[in-house]
């Protein structure tokens, strides 16, 4: 049996999404790395399977290609998850859905971008993202403090989308010490059978 093949960036919070949702779900990749540095991901080969030349993308056989890391969340849990990964009731559905929209908005433009800056050099302006970190970070631990898991009473696609920016926040200079229930989540996902770190 052909494995799905996962296009990778190690330190990428979007790729380790993936791998990590994979690995919770017991679900086995093809881990294929691009080297953005050396610019791999702009050859004719790569842009072919996503034209806007970023990872992940997710090949399944010969005819699917998917790539933003929200969708191939969603495309694995539908395909390969051997648990209610991603609901399949409207309401449970969308409230899933509604935590993908947070993780590429707030999240992204709050501690991934810092992140970004603080680890990679990236040139945004980290004062607007140590500002939004602060409102985003404060609305999520408000909203943990009395919810175990993001969008169900189990964990789902969602926890996964959100934990890598949230728990590497550090790392962009961003504490998480104000904030005791986020903290017990992160700890929660880590604590999942399966859980693998970003650098694995």
């Amino acid at each position: 049996m052909t494995l799905p093949i996962l296009y990778n960036c190690p330190p990428s919070g979007n790729c380790y999404k993936v791998r990590l949702f994979a690995a919770l779900a017991g679900i086995e990749l093809e881990i294929r790395d691009i080297d953005l540095a050396a610019g791999s991901q702009k050859t004719a080969e790569f842009t072919a399977l996503n034209p806007w030349q970023q990872v992940p993308v997710l090949q399944d056989g010969e005819k699917t290609v998917i790539w933003d890391s929200q969708a191939i969340l969603v495309y694995l849990a539908e395909t390969y998850g051997k648990h209610d990964w991603l609901p399949s009731d409207p309401v449970g559905r969308a409230k899933v859905t509604q935590w993908l929209s947070v993780a590429v908005n707030e999240i992204q433009h709050g501690p991934a971008d810092a992140r970004l800056v603080k680890l990679f050099g990236y040139p945004l302006r980290y004062d607007d993202a140590a500002r939004a970190s602060e409102r985003t970070l404060k609305i999520i631990d408000d909203y943990l403090s009395g919810h175990k898991w993001l969008a169900a009473e189990h964990p789902t696609i969602a926890d996964c989308a959100a934990y890598p920016y949230l728990a590497l926040a550090p790392q962009g200079e961003i504490s998480l010490e104000s904030y005791p229930s986020l903290r017990r989540w992160i700890s929660d996902v880590e604590a999942l059978p399966g859980y693998i770190p970003v650098d694995q």
